[in-house]
């Protein structure tokens, strides 16, 4: 036991070791084919609320057939904007299945924000049109970069409208992304203008127990796909009924959460992206259905993206090994 090390990687560590969007999304698809077949062991996340709209999640999982197993222990402050201090933070801890031994632990927010956009992108191939071009981006700071890059990756994107109740942060995103990415971002004063008449749309907001949400019935045009990562806080229970299909991440986790007190106003969804990526379930079926999906973030998604980082910083000679 004395001899055991682990692999220590810091932030830069895991960005220098990090895969690309695209083998990223890739190994979601594989990931979620694996939930829907029943070979994901993930219970429901529990968290705890130190302070009023703020929460530390605890998101363990394990994947048989990558052999990996782990947790995620991940905060989200929406205070921490006015702080100078990221929103989502964390730490993200392999363990070895056969000893129960930490091998890694790693700061989480790098993948919390490129598996997110990952997974949106990868509900969005199976639930958005093949020919969307245009997207609306509804809070502009990590998640709303995430996204965009991860669209971007899976779309041939023409135009973007983003929106943030922060001006400066929207017109940061798109001086900063416009030319990374080679489109054309319009920033919008209004939600309204980020969603009606576009075809991919994502809200990326602060989680609220009690929203106030600002999405209307009539704005998500027909034929769109809409991914809520900000639970319902943006988008009004009617809006959500308005969709011709309802989708999230995970059946078990969204009823845990109904089950506290969230999601008051939402309808219940048909699928889950296990079934639908798995074929169990249909994805889109024809090129009018307005369907929204609910991301919650699973700690599969976060397994399959440390256990990338992982190899690669063994390979490359990232970070520094620690005694336990």
């Amino acid at each position: 036991m004395s001899d055991h090390t682990i692999l220590y990687l810091s932030r830069q560590d895991v960005a220098d070791a990090g895969p690309s969007m695209a083998d990223i999304i890739a190994a979601l698809d594989d990931a979620f084919r694996q939930k829907g077949e029943g070979g994901v062991d993930m219970p429901p996340k529990p968290g705890i609320h130190p302070r009023p709209e703020a929460f530390i999640h605890a998101m363990p999982a394990y994947l048989p057939q990558l052999d990996a197993a782990g947790i995620k222990w991940v905060a989200g402050y929406p205070s921490n904007r006015q702080r100078g201090l990221p929103y989502v933070s964390g730490l993200l801890i392999l363990n070895d299945p056969e000893t129960g031994l930490p091998t890694t632990v790693m700061d989480a927010t790098w993948i919390t924000g490129m598996r997110t956009g990952a997974a949106t992108a990868l509900a969005a191939k199976y639930l958005a049109r093949s020919d969307a071009e245009t997207a609306g981006i509804l809070a502009c700071g990590v998640q709303g970069r995430s996204n965009l890059e991860a669209l971007a990756c899976a779309f041939d994107l023409q135009h973007v409208k983003a929106f943030d109740t922060d001006p400066q942060a929207a017109h940061e995103m798109a001086d900063e992304l416009s030319a990374a990415l080679g489109l054309e971002i319009e920033v919008v004063s209004q939600p309204r203008d980020a969603v009606v008449g576009l075809d991919l749309v994502v809200t990326s907001g602060p989680i609220r127990k009690d929203p106030r949400p600002a999405i209307e019935p009539g704005w998500l045009a027909a034929g769109a796909f809409a991914c809520a990562l900000d639970f319902d806080s943006y988008w009004q229970g009617a809006a959500l009924r308005e969709a011709d299909k309802l989708a999230t991440d995970d059946l078990q986790q969204l009823a845990y959460y109904r089950g506290a007190g969230y999601f008051r106003n939402t309808p219940e969804p048909y699928a889950d992206l296990g079934e639908i990526v798995s074929g169990q379930r249909p994805g889109r079926e024809s090129a009018d259905e307005r369907i929204i999906c609910i991301n919650l973030g699973l700690a599969l998604e976060d397994m399959v993206t440390a256990v990338l980082i992982a190899d690669r910083a063994e390979r490359r000679g990232v970070g520094r090994r620690l005694p336990l």
